[in-house]
């Protein structure tokens, strides 16, 4: 059976083709791990050794608190009869640098759970190092989970010297979210309801619109919450410099291969975004949540894990995929995945129990889809049931032209390459450093990123 009431809250054989676990991984987890024990967290209690003995049990760790962790529960209950005899137990952990540092020190000491909750952008920082265990993808197609059953802008994340190291369970894009009467008053929306993509195709017809915006609402038009966020930044300027066609090349060592040009042109139509005239300048994440809500914008710019809030205010709320302001579609996005932290000599019966008890849980992503996350299992997506969710099959394209971080070791969901890029992205649109000399900034950080070793 699943346990539910069992979840607990922590406080605070070598595979051919994949890397073996390094001396020095196993140093940077330890190191890493020593630092977030020694602000105040623990890994007692993390319910790993109350469950070792019960070869019913899959021991998984999440990082899903609040609205997320009750779907989560639900879908555990949903997930029950396709998991026959097994036990479910949940751990949750605090969301960011600590938990991906407890999680690569339980892993470096083969004490991990049985499968474990991880952003795809992470996975750069882990497969490499051996930190986790490939999947069995003959066995989860025995259990109905294929690879062609997700997008493969998803899947080919999931890979690493031809193994498969993720099993996504959603894509969370950053998005577009509207007030529909105002958009409709403003010429933007097409004759069915929907966003009229064609209105936001490049940097001017963008800030037109966001004119078109405010006058409808007699305020403001567009909305970003940037100042001081650790991730805003980068999540709008890496999806739009994708858009243009490019992208970063990061070879250890360095240094990085970047279009330094389209990078300003990037800079220059973000800081036009949040000029102070028709769009709000200095807004933090959550003074864009509370813009937005109360009325005083038609639109903003955001990540579609925000739906509950925004349709909480507005049960009409419509949302849209991020549109193609430079030519090449891309929207900006992470997944959660499934991952197996590394098990020295993995039980082979408990080893099918929790591909098993996986491929349960990824069916039943009609339940997570509530909270706007698109489901990565396809075929959930084509059902009448998620085909009636309002706005979220809206945005679901926005799956086929996801672009994740890029797939280096320092970069991902929580990092601090994503502050650091944001850093200089909030000069430019806040302090007015040139558009130019914010990108040579970039490749500077970036570089001196590239210089650190790598711990694989």
């Amino acid at each position: 059976m699943v346990d539910l009431p069992g979840l607990r809250a922590a406080r605070t054989g070598p595979v051919e083709g994949r890397a073996r676990l390094s001396r020095r991984s196993v140093l940077r987890a330890s190191l890493a791990s020593a630092a977030a024990l020694t602000a105040g967290g623990t890994l007692a209690g993390c319910g790993t050794a109350a469950a070792a003995g019960d070869p019913r049990t899959v021991q998984l760790w999440d990082l899903f608190s609040g609205a997320d962790g009750a779907l989560l529960n639900d879908l555990l209950r949903t997930a029950r009869p396709d998991m026959p005899g097994t036990r479910v137990e949940r751990t949750v952990l605090e969301w960011g640098t600590p938990y991906y540092t407890k999680l690569a020190m339980a892993s470096a000491g083969g004490r991990g759970p049985d499968v474990a909750i991880a952003h795809m952008s992470r996975l750069a920082g882990y497969a490499p190092t051996g930190l986790v265990d490939p999947w069995d993808t003959d066995l989860l197609a025995e259990f109905g989970i294929r690879e062609e059953d997700f997008a493969d802008a998803v899947w080919r994340r999931t890979q690493y010297r031809g193994r498969t190291y993720a099993v996504p369970l959603d894509t969370h894009p950053f998005i577009v979210f509207y007030h529909p009467a105002v958009a409709r008053k403003a010429g933007l929306l097409t004759g069915d309801g929907a966003l009229d993509q064609e209105a936001f195709s490049a940097p001017e017809r963008f800030l037109e619109a966001g004119r078109e915006l405010a006058k409808a609402s007699g305020k403001q038009g567009v909305s970003f919450g940037y100042v001081n966020d650790t991730a805003q930044g980068w999540r709008l300027f890496y999806g739009l410099y994708r858009q243009t066609g490019n992208d970063f090349a990061l070879p250890e060592g360095g240094p990085v291969t970047a279009d330094a040009d389209a990078m300003a042109e990037v800079i220059a139509f973000m800081a036009k975004l949040v000029d102070g005239r028709t769009n709000p300048r200095r807004l933090d994440y959550p003074a864009s949540l509370a813009s937005f809500t109360n009325g005083q914008t038609g639109m903003t710019l955001n990540g579609e894990w925000e739906l509950g809030t925004f349709r909480a205010a507005d049960p009409e709320v419509g949302a849209a995929p991020f549109p193609t302001v430079f030519g090449t579609p891309a929207i900006y996005a992470d997944s959660h995945s499934f991952v197996l932290p590394r098990h020295p000599g993995r039980d082979e019966a408990h080893r099918r129990r929790t591909h098993q008890a996986v491929a349960a849980i990824l069916k039943t992503g009609q339940i997570w889809a509530k909270a706007g996350h698109i489901p990565a299992y396809e075929p959930v997506t084509r059902t009448r049931a998620y085909q009636r969710l309002e706005p979220q099959t809206q945005y679901a394209r926005a799956a086929d032209h996801v672009v994740l971080d890029p797939a280096v070791w320092f970069t991902g969901a929580g990092s601090d390459f994503q502050n650091a890029m944001s850093q200089v992205l909030q000069q430019a649109l806040l302090d007015g450093l040139a558009p130019d000399r914010a990108a040579r900034a970039m490749i500077q950080r970036i570089n001196a990123a590239l210089s650190r070793p790598s711990p694989a």
